[in-house]
C-alpha cells in the first residue's frame, strides 16, 4: 500500500476515524471529570557529601559511591520509614481508617502495614540530576494532609538515617564495653601476678638501674679484694720477718727498739768495763749487770710487742680479705639472683604491658563508639519543607485530552486499516493492479450530478491522458 492508497483509505473511512477520535476524547474528558481532585505536596531534602565523619575525623568512602543516592532513595521509600510516618501522624488510631481497613482486607494483615503500603503507593521520590537534593512528593485529596505526609517522610527519613548510623555504633559500643571489661580483668590479673612476684622476691623497684648498681658494687668489691689480698700478703711477709729481729723492717724501723739497743750496748759496755775492773760481787759490777739485764728485758718486751703488732696487723688484713671474699661471693649471688629475677620478671612485665595496651586500645574504641552511638548529628537536612498546595495537581485535563487525541487518532487509523483489510474495495487503479495482478489500460471517471464542471475537467483530464498513453 502506497501513500496514495493510504490517503484514499483515510478519506473513505474518515467517519470511522473521526468517530473513534471523538469517542476517545469524550471518554478521556469524562474520565477526567469524574476523577477526584488530587493535590501534590513536595518536600526537598539535602544530602551533605562531607566525606569526613565529624566525630572520628575519618573519611567515609561510602558516601562517595555511585550507589549512595540510590540507596538513600530506597531508604526514603522503605517500609520502615512509612511505618514511622504512620505512627507519627497517628493514622492507625482513626476509626474511619479502621473501618476502611476492615472493608478492604477483611481483617487480614495489620493496619499499620496496610497504611504504609497506601502511603508508599502515593509517594514519589525524585533525585536531582546534578545535585544532592532529593524531592519527596505525596499526592492526596487533602492538600494539608499531603503536605503533612511529605514533611513526615522527610523528617522520619532524617531520623531513620541517624538510627541506621547509630545502631551499629551501639552494638559496637556494647561489644567494646564487654571486651574492655575482660581486658581489665586480664590487666588486673597480670598486675596481681607481678605484685606477688615482687613481694616474694623482695623487689621494691622495677628500675633496671638496680642491676647496674649491684654490678658496680660487685666490681668495687672485686677491686677491694685484690687490694686486701695484696695487703694481706705483704702483712704475712712482714709477720714472718718479724720473727727474726735482725731482718724485720718493723723492728729495724722502731725507734724504741733502736734506743733500747743503743742503751743496751752502752750498758753491756759498762758491764764489761766493770767486770774488767771489779769483781763480780762488786757493787759497780752488780749495778751495771742489773742495768744491762733490765735493758735486755725491755728490749725483749719491745721486740715481742712489735712482733705481736705485726702479727695482729697481718691478721687484720687476713680477716679483711676473708670478709671481702665473703662479701664478694654474696654480691655475686645477689647479682645472679637479680639477673634470674629479671629474666623471670620479663615475661610478667611483657604480659602486663600487652594487657595494658590492649585495654587502652579497647577503652579508646569503646569511648569513640559510645560517642558515635549517642550522636544525633545527621548529614541530611530538610531544605524546603512541603506546604499545602493551592491548586490541584490532577486530573490533568489538557494532558489527558492531548493524549486521548493522539490515542484516538492512532486507534481510528488502526480500525480503518483493519476494516480495509477485512473488506478490500477497489478505490484506484493501483488496487485493481494489486488485486487482479494485470495491468490497467485505462480508467473511466464517474461524474456525479452535483460535481462542478471545473472539478470534472480536473478529474477527467488525467483519465484522458492515461487513455492516450
Amino acid at each position: 500500500m502506497n501513500v496514495h492508497q493510504f490517503l484514499l483509505v483515510l478519506l473513505a473511512r474518515r467517519k470511522l476515524i473521526l468517530g473513534t477520535l471523538a469517542l476517545t476524547l469524550l471518554l478521556a474528558l469524562g474520565w477526567s471529570a469524574v476523577q477526584p481532585r488530587t493535590y501534590s505536596a513536595t518536600a526537598s531534602v539535602l544530602l551533605n557529601y562531607k566525606g569526613v565523619d565529624p566525630l572520628t575525623g575519618l573519611t567515609m568512602p561510602g558516601q562517595l559511591m555511585p550507589g549512595y543516592m540510590a540507596t538513600q532513595m530506597d531508604i526514603i521509600g522503605s517500609k520502615n520509614v512509612a511505618l514511622r510516618v504512620v505512627d507519627r501522624l497517628r493514622l492507625a488510631s482513626a476509626p474511619a481508617v479502621v473501618r476502611q481497613f476492615q472493608a478492604a482486607t477483611e481483617g487480614k494483615g495489620t493496619l499499620r502495614d496496610w497504611l504504609a503500603g497506601l502511603l508508599l503507593r502515593k509517594l514519589e521520590i525524585t533525585p536531582s540530576r546534578e545535585s544532592s537534593v532529593v524531592e519527596i512528593s505525596f499526592a492526596g485529596a487533602d492538600p494539608a494532609f499531603a503536605a503533612a505526609v511529605a514533611n513526615a517522610f522527610a523528617e522520619e527519613y532524617q531520623r531513620a538515617s541517624v538510627q541506621l548510623k547509630t545502631e551499629p555504633a551501639k552494638n559496637a559500643s556494647a561489644y567494646f564495653n564487654e571486651q574492655s571489661r575482660q581486658l581489665r580483668d586480664r590487666l588486673e590479673a597480670a598486675q596481681a601476678r607481678l605484685s606477688k612476684y615482687q613481694q616474694e622476691k623482695g623487689i621494691v623497684s622495677l628500675d633496671n638501674n638496680r642491676v647496674d648498681v649491684e654490678l658496680s658494687r660487685l666490681n668495687d668489691l672485686s677491686a677491694q679484694l685484690v687490694m686486701a689480698q695484696a695487703a694481706a700478703i705483704e702483712a704475712g711477709s712482714r709477720e714472718r720477718a718479724a720473727g727474726s729481729a735482725i731482718s724485720s723492717p718493723d723492728v729495724a724501723n722502731n725507734a724504741l727498739i733502736q734506743n733500747l739497743r743503743v742503751n743496751l750496748a752502752g750498758a753491756e759496755a759498762k758491764l764489761a768495763e766493770a767486770g774488767s775492773r771489779f769483781g763480780r760481787n762488786h757493787p759497780h759490777y752488780l749495778s751495771a749487770s742489773a742495768e744491762a739485764g733490765r735493758l735486755r728485758a725491755e728490749l725483749g718486751t719491745a721486740l715481742g710487742t712489735v712482733t705481736r703488732s705485726v702479727g695482729a696487723n697481718a691478721e687484720v688484713f687476713r680477716q679483711r680479705e676473708a670478709a671481702l671474699r665473703s662479701e664478694l661471693a654474696a654480691q655475686k649471688t645477689r647479682v645472679l639472683e637479680l639477673n634470674r629475677t629479671r629474666d623471670e620478671l620479663g615475661p610478667l612485665l611483657k604480659d602486663l604491658e600487652g594487657a595494658q595496651r590492649a585495654f587502652d586500645s579497647a577503652s579508646q574504641r569503646y569511648s569513640q563508639t559510645r560517642i558515635e552511638s549517642q550522636s544525633e548529628q545527621s548529614d541530611i537536612s530538610v531544605l524546603n519543607p512541603a506546604v499545602a498546595p493551592t491548586e490541584p495537581s490532577g486530573p490533568k485535563v489538557l494532558l489527558n485530552a492531548l493524549v486521548s487525541i493522539v490515542l484516538g487518532t492512532f486507534l481510528g487509523v488502526g480500525l480503518a486499516l483493519l476494516g480495509e483489510l477485512m473488506t478490500r474495495p477497489v478505490r484506484s487503479s493501483d488496487d485493481l493492479r494489486d488485486v487482479l495482478g494485470i495491468p490497467v489500460l485505462g480508467a473511466i471517471a464517474w461524474r456525479a450530478p452535483h460535481v462542478p464542471r471545473g472539478r470534472l475537467r480536473r478529474l477527467v483530464g488525467p483519465v484522458r491522458q492515461a487513455r492516450l498513453n
